[in-house]
Formats: C-alpha cells, sequence, structure tokens
C-alpha cells in the first residue's frame, strides 16, 4: 500500500500542468481579446456562473451572432515529442445552442495575440461544433506540414464523425494524444472515440496507390449477364398494339358529325400488350469479374512515428468562435502531460454535474407544479366562465317565454 502510494506521489510531482484555468476573479488580466474583428462584430464574455447547479463562475457568450476571439500565453510551452498530451476543459451550453462552435486551440510561440482569428495557425482544435442538424460533431483537428511537398501546415480533420453533446448540461471533453501514436477522445470521462493517429487522420499519404501504367484491358469483359442468344422475339410480337379502342364504348346519342366530327372510340391499354421484348438473361461464359487495378508502393509515403507530437513549442491556448445563439460557458481548462492528474480533474467536475442535476430537477419539479397549478385554475375559470354562460342563456330563455307570454295576453286585449 506504501510504495502504491509513494509511487502515485512520484507520478503527480512528475506531471507538468502547461495551463489551467478555472476563471477566477481577475481571469481577464491573462487573457488578450483579439482585435482581428471589427468591435462591432465581436462578442464579449461574461463572467458568470451556471444557472443552475454550481456557483463556480466560467465565462460566456453573451451577444448573439457573433465572433468570440480570445487568448491566453501558457504557464509552461509545450512539446509533447515522446509525451502525452492531455486537453480538457468544460462546456455547457445554457442556450441550447443552434449554431455555433464550442471549440478550442493550441497554438506555437510567435502569435500576435492582437491580431488572433481564423486565419491563425494553430496546432490543435479540439471541442463541440453544432449547426442545426446537418453538423453534430466533436472537432478533432491536427496540423502536420510533412504531407505537404512545399512543407506548408496544413488541417487535418478527425475522419469519423465523433459524437458531442446537444443538451443544457455542463459536460467535460477530454482529448488525449500519446506517445505511441495513439488517442482517446472523452466526453464526461467515458471514451467516445480511440485508435491509431495514423488510421484516422489523413496526414500520410496512402502506402499503396493505382498503378499509373496499368490500364483495364480492352477485351476485358466485366458484364456478368447477357441477353440469351437463342432467346428469339416471337412471330407476331410487334403486332400486338399498345392500345385499342374501348369494345364497351359507344357514340352518344347526341352525337351530330356534321358538327362534331367522325366519332371514335376512346383508347384504352390493350391486356395482351407485353412492351419491348428482351430476351431473357444468362451467366456470360466470358466474363472474368470485376476489374481491381492493381497496386504499387507509394513513393510518398513516408512513415512517421511522431504523428502525436503536434506541439514543438505551443504557448498559447485560444478561443476563436463564431456563435448564432449566445449562451456557452466554458470552464475548468487544464492542459497536461498526465492522464492522472486531469482525471483527478475530471473527478472534481462530477460535483459540478451532481449540482446541476440537483437543480435541474428541483427546476422541473417546480414548474411541473407551476404548470399544473395553472392547468387547475384555468379549469375553475373555465367552468364557472361556463356556468355563467349557461346561466345566461337559462335567463336568455325565460325572459324570451316571458315575452311571448305578455304578447298573447296583449293579442287576447285586442280581440276584446
Amino acid at each position: 500500500m506504501r510504495s502504491t502510494l509513494c509511487l502515485g506521489l512520484a507520478a503527480s510531482a512528475s506531471a507538468t500542468v502547461y495551463f489551467q484555468e478555472s476563471f477566477a476573479d481577475g481571469w481577464d488580466s491573462k487573457w488578450v481579446t483579439s482585435g482581428a474583428k471589427d468591435a462591432k462584430e465581436l462578442g464579449e464574455f461574461k463572467h458568470v456562473a451556471p444557472k443552475l447547479g454550481s456557483d463556480d463562475k466560467g465565462i460566456k457568450t453573451g451577444e448573439d451572432a457573433r465572433f468570440y476571439q480570445i487568448s491566453a500565453k501558457m504557464d509552461s510551452p509545450i512539446n509533447n515529442k515522446g509525451k502525452t498530451l492531455v486537453v480538457q476543459y468544460s462546456v455547457q451550453h445554457e442556450q441550447d445552442l443552434d449554431c455555433g462552435g464550442a471549440y478550442i486551440k493550441l497554438l506555437e510561440d510567435g502569435l500576435d495575440q492582437s491580431k488572433f482569428g481564423g486565419d491563425s495557425e494553430y496546432k490543435l482544435m479540439f471541442g463541440p461544433d453544432i449547426c442545426g442538424t446537418g453538423t453534430r460533431r466533436t472537432h478533432a483537428i491536427l496540423s502536420y506540414d510533412k504531407k505537404s511537398t512545399e512543407g506548408k501546415l496544413e488541417n487535418f480533420l478527425h475522419t469519423k464523425n465523433i459524437k458531442v453533446e446537444t443538451d443544457t448540461a455542463p459536460h467535460l471533453y477530454t482529448m488525449i494524444l500519446k506517445a505511441d501514436d495513439t488517442y482517446d477522445v472523452k466526453i464526461d470521462g467515458k471514451s467516445v472515440q480511440d485508435g491509431k493517429i495514423s488510421e484516422n487522420w489523413e496526414m500520410l499519404h496512402a502506402k499503396k496507390i493505382k498503378d499509373p501504367a496499368q490500364s483495364k484491358p480492352k477485351d476485358w469483359v466485366d458484364d456478368k449477364m447477357i441477353s440469351d442468344p437463342e432467346d428469339k422475339k416471337p412471330e407476331g410480337w410487334d403486332d400486338i398494339p399498345k392500345q385499342l379502342p374501348d369494345p364497351e364504348a359507344s357514340k352518344p346519342d347526341d352525337w351530330d358529325d356534321e358538327d362534331d366530327g367522325e366519332w371514335e372510340a376512346p383508347m384504352v391499354d390493350n391486356k395482351e400488350y407485353k412492351g419491348e421484348f428482351k430476351a431473357k438473361q444468362i451467366e456470360n461464359p466470358a466474363y472474368k469479374g470485376e476489374w481491381e487495378h492493381p497496386e504499387i508502393d507509394n513513393p510518398d509515403y513516408k512513415e512517421d512515428s511522431e504523428l502525436h507530437a503536434r506541439c514543438e513549442n505551443c504557448n498559447y491556448v485560444g478561443f476563436e468562435l463564431w456563435q448564432v445563439k449566445a449562451g456557452t460557458i466554458f470552464d475548468d481548462i487544464f492542459i497536461t502531460d498526465s492522464e492522472a492528474e486531469a482525471e483527478a480533474e475530471a473527478k472534481k467536475f462530477e460535483e459540478k454535474v451532481a449540482a446541476y442535476k440537483k437543480a435541474k430537477e428541483a427546476a422541473d419539479a417546480e414548474a411541473k407544479a407551476k404548470a399544473e397549478e395553472e392547468a387547475a385554475k384555468k379549469k375553475v375559470e373555465d367552468e364557472k366562465k361556463k356556468a355563467e354562460e349557461d346561466a345566461k342563456k337559462e335567463a336568455d330563455a325565460d325572459a324570451k317565454e316571458d315575452d311571448e307570454e305578455d304578447k298573447k295576453k296583449d293579442e287576447k286585449k285586442d280581440e276584446l
């Protein structure tokens, strides 16, 4: 037990936390708002606690249809060659986000924070992206400069859509790049996507390519079925008309050939008509199968055992977003080389989730009780209104009956 504890303390002591942000008071002293966009296009982050649950403050997008561009310098620059890299942070869409991003970026040293924007080169981009029903994914984008012949830095998306949470609860997003060139993406501590980096990002050229010197032979037969040459069209097949004059139709009695022209019976489909003749299909004896293009080794393919090493000197973290409807809260940023340290932070986050769930249940119960109370009140009001209407109808009917009796009495007086 003692040795296990010592090992745990040793691992914790050797871990590097590159950046941690809980957005306590004074958070804005280390975050820089970019001036890359016109001021009227930029939204402002609000320093607030969630509406439900925890009183722990984060930063919340505050204005609809705005860009949000802020960055901060890390506590320690990242070079993750041969190391694990963990990027973790929390996202809560209180506004029930319909269209907008909520992803985080890691950027190399040399960034001009005052000009940080969509054109700024980054090494990693990770987090939710939602727009309608067409775009619902957790982005996991890695930048790589060895595929381009010019050494240009290119951004590579994860080849499969990674699930994303779209409700209004707080969620913890974690991306782990490992030294063995594997990765893991977690949401709320549970893995939602993992595997080899080389198999899920097209950062490398294909190992094999189609041999450009080869092409399908002209005499290659790839028709699996052919028309039976023995199956001949029967005599008289084409003599059967598609339609016939309706034998049950007759010229109307009021038809006038001089005024209306010569009468012709309407046409109806011919039940004997079989359509265009098509010979039955048989297996082609000359069929060779589907032609497969021979492949050769791709001369452009170069193995790379350091696909995980996206940061040589990542020194900045930033949010560069567009949101149609504001209301997303960001918090709990934790960037480290230790999965154990990130998991310990994730445990703390569970308290925030529990507080939200408790508050949400209470709010839902209160809303339900209020709705039931209003429904009961409306029912009483409706019944009262109906009773008043019924009483008025009855009174009107009585009054009408009295008027009729009075009228009859007056008529009798007049007769006398």
